[in-house]
């Protein structure tokens, strides 16, 4: 354990013992693996000569090493194999016919032509869960077509809502389809994993990110199928609630969420004016949709008079769902993201101490740690072809071949 958060020995995690293998780049496969790990699986990072294209996603870097990369890839394993050499190629089939769970963002029939598709490895290992992450799903027409987040963006319908007017689609600013692709995947992969702990079966598990960003379009989606209209980009407002959406006060902007009729008379009164709820603009939030532009000004009108400190205090106070809005650095470096303790500290190889955004998710009997820090490119390779069967001699030989490549802290052991 190199981390400074190292996990109780007494406790057992949920997928301790579980061996998943990666193969992938970027962000969904190793987000979904990195969950995975976060749960007490081994998770080995099976990567090529020059690594995960996320390696060198940047600037900025932290010795050498991409913050993006460093972000999904905690509690993991590196191994580089030339699967092109007929040695790596050997070695990974060996890998995968003991694997518990592979995960994959490769397009679709790339893993079938390096030898270790589905249907080839499910006849030796048929407790074998394996999950696929493409763009569009691995067939039909565009099953083919390369895709990357924002694309999917695109094509989703997303970006269609996001942003105004004025703007234009927007796209969302992170990778929201490779992350939602990674939690579809994260579901998936631990609903086989049950199935097959009462059954004895693996299967095969797919997501895709245009699936994904559509599984969460909800009342959008819903708007479109109740009645064939298209819904609109409304920016900071929400489509069916009011007032309900980013403010401004006397020195910044505040969100304030109106979800139901008793949260509304909260509000009015804490802003000074109970007579909007007689309003017959008003009345209801139907009615206060219709004549949102009214609300919003009367809302903001009132709001001017302090500032956002204030107002979040007496909103909050009231029982009225309120929040500034920060920058990533205020977020990081508030009280309560400090209680969460999800800024967690971790003992990296290259970079020494660093903070890292640990689990998001609390289990009490199984606290989740980050156990290992982003491995080093190649860090593990010799550590896991012993664990597979190759002798150390073998070991030796293909590296000398080509056929895999040995991290750092192994060169330096051997010389």
């Amino acid at each position: 354990m190199t981390g400074t958060h190292s996990q109780n020995g007494n406790q057992q995690m949920p997928l301790a013992g579980v061996r998943v293998l990666e193969f992938g780049q970027a962000v969904s496969s190793p987000l979904c693996t990195m969950l995975l790990g976060d749960l007490g699986a081994d998770v080995v990072k099976i990567e090529p000569p020059h690594g995960d294209a996320a390696r060198g996603y940047g600037p900025p870097f932290v010795s050498g090493e991409s913050p993006y990369y460093l972000s999904c890839n905690r509690n993991k394993r590196s191994t580089v194999l030339n699967i092109k050499h007929a040695d790596g190629a050997k070695i990974v089939r060996r890998m995968c016919e003991q694997a518990d769970i592979i995960v994959s963002n490769f397009r679709p029939g790339v893993m079938d032509r390096l030898g270790i598709g589905y249907e080839s490895l499910k006849a030796v290992n048929p407790a074998l869960i394996y999950c696929q992450v493409t763009g569009y799903g691995p067939t039909g027409p565009f099953a083919d077509q390369p895709s990357y987040d924002q694309v999917a963006q695109g094509m989703s319908g997303l970006m269609s809502v996001t942003g105004t007017t004025e703007s234009g689609p927007i796209r969302v600013g992170v990778a929201i389809g490779d992350v939602l692709a990674a939690l579809h995947a994260t579901v998936g992969v631990l609903g086989a994993w049950a199935h097959r702990q009462n059954t004895g079966e693996g299967q095969r598990v797919d997501t895709s990110l245009l699936g994904a960003i559509l599984g969460i379009l909800t009342y959008q989606t819903g708007r479109y199928l109740a009645d064939g209209s298209e819904p609109q980009r409304e920016g900071n407002d929400h489509p069916v609630a009011a007032p309900y959406g980013a403010f401004s006060t006397r020195d910044g902007q505040i969100n304030i969420t109106i979800a139901n009729e008793t949260m509304w008379r909260r509000l009015a009164d804490v802003l000074g004016h109970p007579e909007w709820v007689d309003d017959p603009r008003f009345a209801n939030n139907a009615e206060r949709v219709n004549n949102r532009q009214a609300i919003n000004e009367l809302v903001t009108s009132a709001l001017k008079s302090d500032t956002v400190n204030n107002w979040v205090t007496r909103l909050n106070d009231a029982g009225v769902a309120c929040g500034p809005i920060w920058t990533i650095g205020e977020a990081l470096e508030s009280e309560q993201v400090a209680h969460m303790g999800i800024i967690q500290q971790v003992e990296h190889d290259l970079a020494g101490r660093i903070p890292l955004i640990g689990p998001a998710l609390s289990l009490s009997g199984t606290p989740q740690v980050i156990r290992r820090p982003p491995p080093l490119l190649a860090q593990h390779t010799a550590e896991v072809l012993a664990e597979v069967g190759v002798s150390e001699p073998d070991i030796a030989r293909m590296a000398d071949d080509g056929a895999i490549t040995l991290g750092p802290v192994t060169r330096l052991a051997r010389s």
